[in-house]
């Protein structure tokens, strides 16, 4: 076995910090703005909206996949215009990962951020703005530190789901050696090709760092 960690190939593990982190922050924007808009500004139309969010939650990876191919594959609209303009294919680069890791990822972001902005206090916000504070300001300075936490424990929560993202992004951005091998489709490739001590490797490795996200997030959540 620590011949086995000797010869590990760290690329997966660098390329899944990269996709994860990269997908978490898109996630965390995204995120924040959709829970703070369906907790504080409802609409008609916004449980919609919300359910459709929540979607990759429950749907199996392979759906999520197959939904990115038919929207930014090569044969779809959007993927021949960038290709033809730009000569640019989110299928099959880490791009396509990102794009995978953080639609999966949202739904964790979101329901953290609609809790956390819910659960503030609006008398709070009230005397923000007797001071003169705009709309924008209350936000800024009361809404979002408050709810802050909250939102982080989430984006916690979104950053192990997209370190263990598999079968969406294996179908819009496959495994590709040196490319769009991430910690998951090595461990896969490894037990395909019977080298089991690499997989037990990645294993463990991928286990300790989301079990570390883990706790970091539970004790943001106790905080909270």
């Amino acid at each position: 076995m620590l011949a086995a960690l000797s010869a590990l190939d760290w690329f997966p593990l660098y390329l899944s910090l990269k996709v994860a982190g990269v997908a978490t922050a898109l996630a965390l924007v995204l995120g924040t703005a959709l829970g703070w808009l369906f907790a504080r500004k409802p609409f008609p139309g916004s449980g919609l909206l919300e359910a459709a969010c929540m979607l990759p939650l429950v749907l199996p990876p392979t759906v999520v996949g197959y939904g990115l191919l038919m929207g930014m594959g090569r044969n779809s609209p959007l993927g021949g215009w960038l290709r033809e303009h730009f000569n640019y294919s989110i299928i099959f680069s880490w791009h396509g990962a990102v794009l995978a890791s953080c639609i999966v990822a949202l739904p964790l972001v979101l329901k953290s951020a609609m809790a956390a902005f819910a659960a503030v206090d609006p008398t709070l916000e009230a005397a923000a703005r007797t001071l003169r504070q705009s709309n924008w300001g209350v936000f800024w300075r009361i809404t979002l530190p408050l709810a802050w936490p909250g939102i982080l424990a989430g984006s916690l929560l979104a950053f192990a789901r997209a370190m263990g993202e598999f079968g969406a992004s294996l179908m819009v951005a496959g495994s590709i050696p040196q490319q769009t091998q991430t910690v998951s489709m090595a461990i896969y490739d490894a037990v395909q090709a019977g080298q089991d001590d690499t997989a037990l490797w990645l294993v463990l490795l991928s286990s300790a760092l989301a079990m570390s996200v883990l706790m970091l997030s539970n004790r943001l959540f106790s905080r909270r």
